[in-house]
């Protein structure tokens, strides 16, 4: 067995001795974006750090516990706080809660971020659904050797976000008034934001938003399988010509407000699924 299968079986014993239940869907919440918890009938939680080989959330506003219960009359494993580049983890590190959930039973993933909105037609405080992402963050989870048991070396990417969950949220925020964005997501290292050049360039490469997460979880969730529904929530406007200085009080402050039209959209998704 590799290393990796290893690592993960000792995970799941200690998943185990909490929960035997198989949990179809899995959340990922991020920066500003855990209120979502309140709205799931709490089982259990553990906190990362007594979860071996998890690393732990270094970032302002990101939790670190895993949640287990029911969403949507579904049952749900909810990452309240997720891992980034920038943080110094590397690509296997960030994404190894995500081959974890594959084991746990999860099919579909919902993932969530704070990103700085690029489209001009975009505003502050919109909620755009993710259609697909352009990776600029210099690596990928997926080098190295292949753990065929996984998925495949080469994994398919022509529908990385999926057309029916996407067709779900839509509906949704149709049916309950709700202004919902499209568009594509460039990850970036970060944790320095972007320069006006830097915001420019990223236009011309097809991005409407730009965040520093979410990419990587993608990429390993389609590699073993599972479908997933991505949301950015639109933080500041990142408009070259009129940029203004931000922090990271103000971007947290617009996920909360805006947050309460994405946890209305994920949960009927997730009762549709």
């Amino acid at each position: 067995m590799s290393d990796l299968l290893n690592k993960i079986n000792e995970t799941l014993a200690v998943i185990r001795k909490k929960t035997s239940k198989n949990f179809p869907v899995g959340i990922i919440l991020g920066t500003g974006l855990g209120g979502l918890v309140k709205e799931i009938d709490i089982e259990t939680e553990i906190d990362y750090q007594d979860l071996p080989h998890f690393p732990l959330s270094t970032v302002e506003s990101h939790k670190g516990r895993l949640i287990f219960g029911k969403l949507g009359n579904k049952d749900v494993v909810a990452m309240q706080g997720r891992f980034h580049f920038y943080e110094g983890y590397s690509m296997k590190q960030i994404t190894y809660p995500v081959r974890v959930m594959k084991f746990l039973g999860v099919k579909n993933l919902l993932l969530s971020n704070a990103c700085g909105g690029m489209n001009p037609l975009f505003s502050k405080g919109d909620l755009m659904i993710m259609t697909d992402h352009i990776n600029l963050l210099g690596d990928n989870p997926l080098i190295g050797k292949n753990e065929d048991s996984l998925g495949p070396r080469f994994p398919d990417m022509s529908e990385p976000y999926s057309n029916y969950m996407i067709e779900l949220a839509e509906k949704t925020a149709l049916e309950n008034k709700i202004k919902v964005q499209k568009g594509v997501y460039a990850a970036v290292p970060g944790p320095n934001l972007e320069t006006r050049a830097e915001y420019r360039f990223l236009r011309t490469t097809g991005a409407d938003v730009v965040g520093m997460s979410s990419v990587p979880e993608n990429i390993v969730a389609n590699h073993m399988g599972i479908k997933v529904l991505g949301f950015s929530i639109i933080t500041d406007e990142c408009f070259p010509e009129s940029l203004k200085p931000t922090n990271v009080d103000e971007i947290i402050a617009a996920a909360m407000t805006a947050e309460p039209k994405m946890t209305l959209i994920m949960k009927e998704v997730i009762k549709n699924l």
